[in-house]
Order: structure tokens, then sequence, then C-alpha cells
């Protein structure tokens, strides 16, 4: 997270507060990152509005620009201003949609999430974020190096937040059910499962100073287990992964990060694999 020196914040101007804002005014400061901020509109102008914060921040000891514009739609209007900006993260505000209109269509948060080519933090909640307890999600069971990747930097991001906030560092993984037709008989019983997981845990426990009582590795899926364990222990932000799937797979089946993010009540810091991140840069530059 240290080489973010750059950071998109996407503004509402409709709304009183700007949770997106606060987050970003601590990780800029914390990092030592220049913001930008961003309004999506093209029918009435926020000059006047985007001068005064930028000013506020100038006098905090923070570095501050802004553009206002609009690209067809939010999500290609955020990924065209964070590509011309040169920023390597993007901060905004996540308002959940109705169940009714996310049925029939993909909310914009979901397609950020899916095609925005740098890491997404939602932010959800006024909640402040010091002292607070941050959560890890990763899959042990991934064995290849794209995945392995991902969990490294999913396990340093969150570290340096916790570092950040001096707040407390978790780790979750979830694994999956014993089966005895299991054709690897050491995923026919439950032990031996989480024998194999905690041996891929131990490395970040031993690296990051991870406790055992914060350490939640457990039976089930991902999207079941990651909510009801951020709720246990208060989580003030969770950091997870994406495979940014697209296409009718997307559609159907839904991402682990799309489909926790209106079930917890913290932000949430979504990330890529590189290669994703590079594939999405490419589609951009098209």
């Amino acid at each position: 997270m240290q080489s973010i020196k750059r950071i998109l914040v996407v503004i509402d101007p409709t709304r009183e507060d700007s949770v997106a804002l606060v987050r970003s005014r601590l990780l800029a400061g914390y990092l030592g990152a220049e913001l930008h901020l961003l309004v999506c509109e093209d029918r009435r102008k926020y000059t006047d509005l985007l001068d005064e914060l930028c000013r506020s921040l100038e006098k905090a000891g923070i570095k501050a620009s802004y553009t206002q514009a609009w690209h067809s739609n939010l999500t290609d209007t955020i990924i065209r201003t964070l590509m011309a900006e040169g920023c390597g993260l993007v901060i905004k505000q996540h308002v959940q949609d109705n169940p009714l209109k996310k049925a029939l269509l993909t909310p914009d948060d979901w397609k950020l999430l899916r095609y925005c080519p740098a890491p997404v933090l939602l932010a959800k909640g006024s909640a402040l974020w010091m002292h607070g307890k941050v959560l890890a999600a990763v899959d042990l069971g991934d064995h290849d190096n794209q995945h392995q990747q991902l969990h490294d930097a999913i396990v340093s991001h969150a570290s340096d937040i916790a570092r950040m906030i001096n707040g407390e560092l978790h780790l979750l993984s979830a694994h999956p059910a014993p089966m005895l037709s299991a054709a690897n008989p050491i995923y026919q019983l439950r032990e031996t499962i989480l024998k194999i997981y905690g041996d891929k845990a131990s490395r970040y426990l031993t690296e990051y100073d991870i406790t055992d009582s914060n350490t939640h590795i457990d039976e089930g899926p991902a999207d079941t287990l990651i909510p009801r364990v951020a709720e246990q222990i208060g989580a003030c932000v969770t950091v997870i992964g994406t495979v940014a799937r697209t296409g009718i797979s997307g559609a159907l089946i839904g991402n682990t990060a799309e489909v926790v993010l209106d079930q917890l009540s913290g932000d949430v810091l979504v990330l890529k694999p590189d290669d994703m991140i590079d594939h999405l840069q490419d589609l951009v530059d098209k």
C-alpha cells in the first residue's frame, strides 16, 4: 500500500456526508499521497464546491486537485479519470441498491469492482477506523501463483491499514466440508483439512504477528463466513480479492466481493491479481 501516491476520490455532491473524503484524508496523511477529487456529473457545475474542498485539504497539508466529468456512465467516467490522473487507488462511498433494481440491473459498484484496473475502497459508514479491527479474507485452498500473489497483497494491505490506525489484524479463510468421496484422502477428514489450512496460514501469522485468536479458519462458503466473522469481531474494514469475473457467468454467479458487499457493515477494500489489472488496463487503452 505504501506505493500508492495518488488517490482518486469520487465525490457525490448531492450528499451532505462524504465518507469517501474522510477515508481519503486518513490514507493520504499516512501514505503521503495526493488526492484527486472527481464529480461524475455534466448537468450542473460544482466548481465552487470542489475549490472549497481542495482548499480545506491544502490547509490540512494534503495536496489536492479535481475534475468534473461524464463519459457515458459512472464506471467509465471513474476509470477514464483514474488512468488520466495516474491514480493507484479509488475511494468511493457505497450506497446500497434496492433489491428490485439490483435484480434487474448490475449495480454501479459491482461494475467498478469488475472493470477498475486499480484497488477500490468502498466506504460504507461513518464509523472511525482508529483502533479498529481489520479483516484480511483469503482463500488458502488456492495453489496457483496468481492467487498466492493476490493473497499476499491482501494480507499486506490489511497489515498496513492495521498499523496505520493502531488497530488489530485478523486473518480469515473458508475451507470446504470434508467429503468421503474426495479423490485425495486428506480432504476426507475435517482434521486433516484444518491442518492443511493452518499450515498455509502459518507464514502469515509469523510474518504479520497475527495471534491464533485473530485467525479464523472455518468450514463453509466464503460469502457466508466473511460477513459472519466481520460482524463478530466488528471489523471496520475488510480486505478481499476478486477475479473480476465478467460476462454471463459473472452475472449469474457473482464474485464473493460483490456478494458480501451489502452484507458487511464496515468498509471494503477490493484487490485484483496483477495479470487481471494488466488486462483491464489494456482494455482501457483500446
